[in-house]
């Protein structure tokens, strides 16, 4: 090895080069991670069934730990809320939500990016409790390596504005966000 003359860099160009390349690949592989893994349950084409995603079992482990700004839910259940029926609320009480631009069949989430800061999915382990809504219309839809849940093929989300249980904040947003009934019907507003 040579040592470099007057106005040389210290660095070899070779490493130079190297490691440029080897950050351009580290940017474009990460990119093919984030890529938008938006199939559905473990049928293609539809929601998981509750029979492949049970709804029957306990909660797993954990199930209340948070990914980013999505908290793992356990359990839903039918609460009635005054003026609007019965809606459909996590584990904590919080009203769940449905997406107007999504699709239930085959279930298709379309709220990503910076929707997500807003509406948040509801994301679930391998199973989830439920309580006056019926099992068979739950199950999930794939999202980025984690279970979104899905309610009769309607993914499901939380709204950043319901701070506290019981909150219905997000009902009617942009006329696309209405909260969900236990059928998966969507809560209309007149």
């Amino acid at each position: 090895m040579r040592l470099p003359t007057k106005g040389e860099p210290l660095i070899p160009q070779r490493i130079v080069l190297a490691s440029a390349a080897g950050l351009v690949s580290a940017l474009l592989l990460g990119a093919c991670g984030s890529s938008n893994d938006n199939a559905s349950g473990t049928s293609p084409g539809s929601a998981a069934p509750a029979a492949s995603d049970p709804a029957t079992s306990a909660p797993a482990a954990g199930g209340n730990s948070s990914s980013g700004n999505m908290a793992v839910t356990a359990m839903v259940r039918a609460k009635a809320m005054k003026g609007m029926g019965s809606v459909v609320t996590d584990d904590k009480g919080m009203t769940l939500y449905r997406y107007g631009k999504d699709r239930p069949a085959p279930s298709k989430w379309t709220c990503a990016g910076s929707c997500t800061q807003t509406w948040m999915p509801v994301i679930v382990d391998d199973s989830v409790q439920a309580s006056g809504v019926e099992k068979s219309l739950l199950g999930t839809v794939h999202r980025n390596g984690m279970k979104q849940l899905a309610l009769a093929g309607w993914p499901l989300y939380r709204y950043v504005g319901d701070t506290k249980a019981g909150l219905m904040n997000g009902q009617d947003k942009d006329k696309e966000w209405y909260a969900i009934t236990p059928s998966g019907n969507s809560v209309m507003t007149d």
